[in-house]
């Protein structure tokens, strides 16, 4: 389990930039309903504690503030922290809540899902798989997504406050200093992680934006692969001064595991640029980059974890309702053949509303006798016309999402020594679209710049082409651009 967040004005503890403080954890307490098993884990606001839940039985963890620090703006913070974590936890990799109180001696708790690792234990000791790293990325960037839709910064993203659920799901916690979008300043009032954290957040510019999840968030995988934060030099001065320095002036160095791509290496890089405009544009189009990458490396894609907007579900058509052709006739498209209203015992006939077989609905009383022969040839003939029209749109769907991806028309390419520079016009790019630039049969990350530089190290022929990329499909390539680099300076 994670430490809660540290107390304000102070930066928590962390391996790697953080300050070390060591306490004693508090009393645990007598909790009604609940049997005290040992302790998780101290913060500089909370302990957190492993109970045993009587009734449901089951183990769970609590997060219980410390009295020396209980104060009203501690409790609203604490309140706070509960409700967001009560608001968000439905998501499947955001870490469940399950009830939040005040104990008889005045400490607030928080009673959480209770997961037996993190991944702050694990990348450190083992090298995590790529695939799985991918997939980790995905889903909790998919939680910060999610709560980035309902207007809360999580401000604290590392691999320490990714757990692990029994099912080897990974989850969000720690809420804990979260913020309302567009209400957090730069304050010195708030922990804060310096290797997961953006430079705009460590110069005090920003307390938190979307931009700096992005930031930690690419750190955050970065960390997964490497075993180290992005700027931690192994063996080096890894003081939380050296650490702010490189992080604001070093670029972004290799991750050093060969069976990372460039590609995933060119993502993470674009996360953790200076310039926050120069990263992805939000968490979703992080995970887009990554699942880019799923595909390049031909792994399963993690699937995308959104909950689609309410008007969205509004609007969505029910299926069996295109079968509809008025208030009391329907026709199924799948079967030509006339279908029979069923008598009951008494031989009159079962009302629509009533009989399980029928596809249609009655709105007002139910039909006592047949249609005219009439009026069922007009059905019949509309329902075919309906049938034939989602036929049609249909194959219009499928050709249009094929031909709506713009393509570009003309890749020009320049040479300055052993650099190649490919550049080309923006063809109509929509909000969300990206470039992939293949070069020598080697794919590029999804970038929005309209140019891409080669690096030589001999001389011979480059050649490039450029595909739009739109809601995880690619359009047609531009025709191939080739150049030739005869001498390369040494």
């Amino acid at each position: 389990m994670p430490e809660a967040p540290c107390a304000p004005g102070r930066i928590a503890p962390e391996a790697g930039g953080r300050i070390v403080s060591r306490r004693l954890p508090s009393t645990p307490p007598n909790l009604p309903g609940f049997s005290f098993i040992r302790v998780l884990g101290s913060g500089g606001f909370a302990d957190v504690f492993l109970y045993e839940q009587n009734m449901p039985r089951r183990l769970v963890a609590v997060k219980v503030l410390l009295a020396e620090v209980v104060n009203d703006e501690v409790r609203q913070m604490f309140q706070a922290e509960a409700n967001l974590m009560a608001q968000l936890s439905s998501h499947p990799s955001i870490l469940t809540v399950y009830q939040a109180s005040v104990a008889a001696d005045g400490r607030p708790y928080l009673v959480m899902e209770y997961c037996s690792a993190t991944l702050g234990q694990r990348y450190r000791a083992v090298q995590l798989p790529l695939a799985e790293v991918l997939s980790i990325g995905v889903r909790i960037a998919s939680a910060v997504e999610t709560a980035h839709r309902q207007g809360v910064l999580h401000r604290d993203i590392k691999p320490s406050n990714i757990l692990t659920t029994a099912y080897g799901h990974p989850v969000l916690s720690d809420f804990g200093i979260a913020a309302t979008l567009g209400q957090a300043e730069a304050s010195d009032a708030v922990g804060l992680s310096v290797p997961w954290s953006a430079p705009e957040v460590l110069l005090d510019e920003v307390a938190g934006s979307v931009a700096s999840e992005v930031w930690s968030l690419g750190a955050t995988v970065y960390s997964l692969l490497a075993g180290r934060s992005p700027f931690e030099v192994p063996g080096g001065d890894n003081g939380t001064v050296a650490l702010v320095g490189r992080i604001e002036k070093a670029k972004v160095p290799p991750t050093g595991r060969p069976d990372v791509p460039r590609s995933l290496e060119t993502v993470l890089a674009r996360a953790m640029s200076k310039r926050p405009a120069d990263r992805q544009g939000s968490a979703l189009e992080f995970i887009r980059d990554l699942q880019a990458v799923e595909e390049e490396l031909a792994l399963p894609q993690t699937q995308l974890e959104v909950a689609m907007d309410d008007w969205a579900l509004a609007t969505a058509v029910d299926l069996d309702e295109r079968t509809r052709i008025g208030a009391g006739t329907s026709v199924a498209a799948s079967s030509g053949r006339s279908r029979r209203r069923r008598s009951g015992a008494s031989g009159r006939p079962v009302p629509r509303s009533l009989d399980p077989h029928s596809q249609g609905s009655l709105s007002g009383r139910a039909r006592s006798s047949p249609p005219s022969t009439g009026r069922l040839i007009l059905g019949v003939a509309i329902a075919a016309a309906v049938f034939v029209g989602l036929v049609v749109a249909g194959l219009l769907t499928v050709a249009g999402s094929a031909g709506d991806i713009p393509v570009v028309a003309d890749v020009r390419a320049s040479t300055d020594g052993a650099t190649v520079e490919f550049a080309w016009d923006d063809p109509g790019l929509r909000q969300g679209d990206a470039y992939i630039v293949t070069v020598q049969g080697r794919s590029s990350a999804p970038q929005r710049a309209a140019e891409y530089a080669v690096n030589l190290d001999e001389p011979g022929t480059v050649c490039a082409t450029v595909t739009v990329w739109r809601d995880g499909r690619t359009g047609e390539p531009s025709a191939e651009r080739c150049t030739e680099v005869d001498e390369v300076p040494r």
